[in-house]
């Protein structure tokens, strides 16, 4: 049964908070807030720091500076066991010996609670995550799928305020992922608690998140929500990192047109262009390959001098990805641009032949330094 986060309660707040090994700074002066019942990710390159963060709050290791508090009490010098989070490990890390049943007990066991309440505890833990029929088996009796879900049922049955959850998915492979991300995410509404969850995969953490922090080098670059961080990226880095971009090096002209530093490609931003902020800085444009409309061309066929969000190119590959084609254009500035649109209507062009490529206003992008 859903329980709904109350007020400031379950409110997971991190303040300045550092983590060093040795001479390496692995989490930098971060801050962060999660809302009661919020699924947040935390996403990022490896070596990023979102490991680290999550270690932390689970109690694993201790902040070198900072504070991690739920709701009003201070987790900082409070041992694992006594903090209200659990945590669901990448290799699930089931006990091999014990049946599904004393897995899932195991928590509330240690924690005595009294053994008519456990029975009750774990029979509501295997509703939750589909496996009532698998209550007397082993681990090793279970796919890589199932032994996630026992994984999870043994979290929550200790009825934690928060679930940490470290790159869970890892290991199964995509089909498999694709289902568990769908049942994560009902077992999420169901519960109501507060999930933090660790990935390096994009397309996970946008499925499945009310909100990300995308992090670099142990600080959050952006947070926001899924559209937020896909649409409107705060900088390069997160650009790159989420989704596909065609990154082109400009310069602007005297008339606020941005112009590749061949000439070939002109790029007139959308609102109100680029902004005299940009000056004298290396600026990048991003289009995302979706974003651009390819059209059949004759050979040699160039787009008028005046127009803008066009160029001409010859492409290079072709790639079906079932619902998607994707054509690899190489413009005759020698840019390499990404096209990607529906496999059952947009036109496809096979190598070599000719294309010119347009996009909308809006759909540029304009970058400085990171």
């Amino acid at each position: 049964m859903r329980t709904p986060g109350n007020g400031t309660a379950g409110r997971l707040t991190i303040t300045g908070v550092q983590k060093v090994f040795g001479d390496q700074v692995a989490i930098d002066d971060l801050d962060l807030v999660v809302e009661p019942g919020e699924f947040v990710s935390l996403l990022g390159p490896s070596g990023c720091g979102k490991t680290t963060l999550l270690r932390m709050i689970a109690g694993f290791e201790e902040p070198t500076r900072g504070r991690i508090r739920l709701g009003g009490e201070d987790l900082v010098g409070t041992p694992p066991f006594r903090r209200p989070v659990n945590t669901v490990f990448q290799s699930y890390a089931l006990f091999p010996h014990m049946t599904v049943t004393d897995n899932i007990a195991y928590g509330p066991r240690q924690a005595k609670v009294p053994r008519r309440e456990i029975a009750d505890r774990v029979r509501e833990a295997l509703a939750l995550v589909r496996m009532e029929t698998f209550a007397d088996r082993r681990p090793e009796q279970l796919s890589g799928g199932q032994q996630q879900r026992i994984a999870l049922a043994r979290a929550v049955v200790n009825r934690p305020q928060v679930l940490l959850l470290d790159e869970p998915m890892s290991a199964l492979d995509r089909k498999l992922r694709e289902d568990m991300q769908l049942e994560l995410k009902r077992l999420h509404q169901d519960l109501g608690i507060t999930f933090v969850f660790v990935t390096h995969d994009q397309e996970e953490a946008l499925a499945m998140s009310d909100r990300i922090a995308v992090m670099e080098g142990g600080r959050i670059r952006q947070l926001g929500t899924a559209g937020e961080v896909y649409s409107s990226p705060s900088c390069r880095f997160v650009a790159g990192f989420i989704g596909r971009q065609n990154f082109v090096p400009v310069h602007e002209d005297d008339r606020g047109v941005l112009v590749s530093q061949e000439g070939e490609i002109r790029f007139l931003p959308g609102g109100a262009g680029t902004s005299q902020a940009w000056q004298g800085e290396e600026l990048v444009v991003a289009v995302r390959p979706e974003a651009v409309t390819l059209r059949r061309t004759e050979a040699g066929q160039e787009p008028q001098d005046a127009e803008v969000n066009t160029v001409a190119g010859r492409v290079q590959a072709v790639s079906f990805l079932g619902d998607v084609v994707q054509h690899l254009v190489r413009t005759v500035g020698g840019h390499e641009l990404l096209v990607r649109g529906s496999a059952y209507s947009s036109e496809t062009v096979p190598e070599g032949g000719t294309v010119l490529l347009s996009w909308r206003d809006d759909a540029v992008q304009v970058f400085g330094d990171d």
